[in-house]
């Protein structure tokens, strides 16, 4: 089911939380809205829903209009943040209470209850009550509970949320294998970075009621349109530059710190100002005929896989920096230069 969202805005008395936001979402698609708190992707995700109407604008599942649908007559199935299970109720009857509002014949409810938790794997917990069962398990019949009245748009509210790290990294994979299996268009809502990057055929990144950016993961991660949407997605080190120089695919930039280079961008020219942002992961140790930048080494944490490191280029200005596979040890205050690729920089005009 394709959703189309067009110039939609939404106003709690004067506080504008969505500002004509406008987004469409293929059929089948995991896509994800991603955002710090009260940018507007759970009140975006309630008007899928239905629990809320909008001020302006529309929504269309496939070619339908769902402007003023009851949320029971939109066929979406949700998946709230705190699971919702009924705690009185049993495994199987959460999971067919869906049904049971649709009138749903008691030989084919029993049916598509069956199939449901054989898709979360969880057909050996269908007595038990929520109470018996782990945080992962109690997700996993949250979202039996939504596949099983076939929707056509899943929505999911922070899914993951109350889980510890561990299972939250279970059931990613959990999720990803469900979306293989079933295909239902799913619109994600999250604050996790690594939730979206890992699991999203697309996402949006959102701030104040507005879509900054709308992309697959590897192209906002890798070319970010602003430093909010680069520093919420990821830490990035940041420099002020000017370009001194354009020629045969290449430019030369100048910052306080030293000359950089980098791929030629039309968007820039010959004295002008722009960020050149680096990410963490993308500092090599050593030095190097080009990009490389003296600092000296101001705090390591070792965390077995990597190391990371804050290093001084100067007088209030720090960098961070990670090294994968740490074999060598580095001391407190010691001298070290590093380099950054120049198609490992992120260019940004200044923002006015």
């Amino acid at each position: 089911m394709r959703v189309k969202i067009q110039n939609l805005t939404k106003r709690f008395g004067e506080t504008l939380v969505l500002n004509s936001v406008s987004l469409d979402i293929a059929d089948q698609e995991l896509f994800f809205l991603l955002g710090p708190s009260g940018c507007g992707k759970t009140t975006l995700l309630r008007l899928l829903a239905g629990f809320y109407q909008p001020d302006e604008g529309e929504i269309i599942f496939g070619d339908k209009p769902m402007n003023g649908v009851p949320p029971h007559e939109r066929n979406t199935g949700m998946v709230f943040q705190n699971y919702a299970l009924w705690p009185h109720m049993t495994v199987a009857e959460n999971v067919a209470y869906g049904l049971d509002v649709r009138h749903v014949t008691s030989a084919e409810k029993k049916q598509r209850v069956a199939e449901a938790l054989a898709i979360v794997q969880m057909e050996a917990y269908g007595e038990r009550t929520p109470n018996q069962l782990s945080g992962g398990q109690q997700q996993r019949v949250a979202l039996a509970r939504a596949l099983v009245v076939r929707p056509d748009v899943l929505l999911l509210d922070e899914p993951l949320s109350n889980l510890d790290a561990k299972l939250r990294l279970e059931m990613r994979e959990e999720i990803r294998r469900i979306h293989a299996q079933t295909r239902i268009t799913t619109v994600y809502v999250t604050h996790d970075q690594k939730e979206s990057l890992s699991l999203a055929d697309r996402l949006a990144v959102m701030r104040a009621g507005v879509i900054e950016q709308v992309g697959d993961p590897r192209t906002v991660y890798r070319a970010p349109a602003n430093r909010f949407v680069a520093e919420f997605i990821g830490e990035t080190n940041w420099l002020s530059a000017e370009v001194i120089a354009c020629a045969s695919g290449a430019m030369a930039l100048r910052t306080e710190f030293g000359s950089f280079h980098a791929p030629a961008d039309v968007r820039f020219r010959v004295g002008q100002k722009l960020w050149v942002g680096f990410r963490p992961e993308a500092v090599q140790m050593g030095p190097a005929e080009t990009n490389c930048l003296a600092t000296t080494i101001r705090q390591v944490n070792y965390l077995g896989e990597v190391e990371q490191y804050q290093l001084d280029l100067g007088p209030g200005t720090t960098i961070k920096a990670i090294e994968q596979n740490p074999l060598e040890i580095r001391r407190l205050g010691a001298p070290l230069k590093v380099h950054v690729r120049p198609q490992d920089l992120l260019l940004l005009q200044v923002e006015r």
